[in-house]
């Protein structure tokens, strides 16, 4: 009988150190998801795991087959993943392109369609939630449009609650013959949306009722930005009064103050996010302000590099560190590890995914050697895990 015992009791130590093993390895542990949007097999969602102690990435899985899902985002509480259906008509019915609600089911590595509706304009590039997370916002590339849609508690969508076209054309007769909105965000307060329209090189604020999910012309409506620089994404600083543009065709960051009181922008310098002496062809692509706000990362397609900047904390100038090779082609996205340690970066052209690791007191930017592939990757999402 005391055999017994003891052979129950050697199990459930067992059973009870395997099982707390596992949970200390998923606390260092992160989901990952990747979006392609290049019309093939493979086309939709991958998932992979990345560890915030060694800075290894698993091999993306690919989980969830999608129409065009170039930009996503996931909702705080781990549960929906939005997506844009980045074309100019989807399905056939529709004048313009969509945007997707997924239910996240972590326990078994599967993304489930629970909702689909029209995005109000032709091919959707973005989108984001307001500050209490009761809409999502969304701009309309082809369309020079962006929209508002309510979230229902259930995660699905609700009715559009505001509609606002771009209109104009700007100097590049390629690229800029008419509106292009490229990014739409609220600000830290909340009580403003603003958005990048690479087609007309402005910068639109709007005022944003976050009850009725409304969007109102702000006064002024709108800087102007040097004709033929291509807004397309922009970074709040996390004390809420610089906010940082990267400008896709001009490969320049135009810096701003920026006045929560009244929605009111400065512009407080322009700077290059390229070498002097480079002469190719570029197009800049991603930027985000550290959450530390000492530093900021920028992209560009063509030098196919990161740039990393210092932030004046008192001015909010910038100040170039670094200029690193993406290794691949194309870097379109990139994102911070939740730790603030790591870069995970996206060469679209060159399909692999590259690691970094980011010193937090210098700002630089150290390869790790590592480089998984994946079919054309565009956006990337971390998940902590439970």
């Amino acid at each position: 009988m005391e055999n017994r015992y003891l052979r129950i009791a050697t199990v459930v130590l067992v059973l009870f150190f395997s099982l707390k093993e596992i949970s200390a390895q998923h606390v260092n542990q992160e989901m990952v998801f990747f979006g392609t949007n290049v019309d093939k097999p493979g086309r939709g969602f991958s998932l992979a795991y990345f560890d915030t102690v060694t800075g290894l990435l698993s091999q993306p899985k690919f989980i969830e087959a999608s129409p065009a899902p170039s930009y996503f985002v996931i909702h705080p509480n781990g549960k929906m993943l939005y997506s844009v259906n980045e074309l100019d008509s989807f399905p056939k019915k529709w004048s313009g392109g969509g945007i997707s609600a997924y239910k996240i089911i972590s326990s078994r590595e599967k993304l489930r369609l629970i909702d689909r509706v029209e995005s109000g304009g032709a091919a959707p590039c973005f989108i984001n939630f307001d500050k209490d997370f009761s809409h999502v916002l969304v701009a309309n590339y082809n369309g020079g449009s962006v929209s508002v849609v309510k979230l229902n508690a259930d995660g699905s969508f609700g009715p559009q609650t505001s509609l606002v076209r771009h209109a104009g054309k700007s100097v590049n007769t390629v690229r800029q013959e008419k509106a292009h909105a490229h990014s739409i965000k609220v600000d830290p307060s909340g009580k403003f949306a603003l958005s990048c329209d690479l087609g007309v090189d402005k910068f639109f604020v709007y005022r944003y009722d976050c009850k009725t999910g409304t969007l109102h012309p702000n006064n002024p409506a709108f800087v102007a930005l040097k004709p033929g620089s291509g807004p397309r994404h922009f970074s709040f600083h996390p004390n809420g009064k610089f906010v940082y543009v990267i400008n896709e065709l001009s490969a320049t960051i135009s810096v701003f103050s920026w006045s929560s009181g009244k929605g009111l922008l400065n512009e407080i310098e322009t700077v290059q996010t390229l070498p002097a002496d480079f002469k190719g062809a570029n197009t800049s692509a991603e930027i985000t302000v550290h959450p530390n706000g000492r530093f900021l990362y920028c992209t560009n397609r063509g030098y196919n590099s990161i740039s990393a900047f210092s932030i004046n904390a008192e001015t909010g100038k910038l100040t170039q560190l670094q200029q690193i090779s993406s290794q691949g082609n194309a870097p379109r996205n990139f994102a911070i590890d939740p730790t603030g340690r790591w870069v995970v970066l996206s060469n679209h052209n060159s399909d692999n995914v590259v690691i970094y690791r980011l010193d937090t007191a210098s700002g630089l930017l150290i390869p790790t050697g590592q480089t998984v592939s994946i079919l054309s990757p565009y956006g990337i999402q971390f998940l902590k895990m439970k």
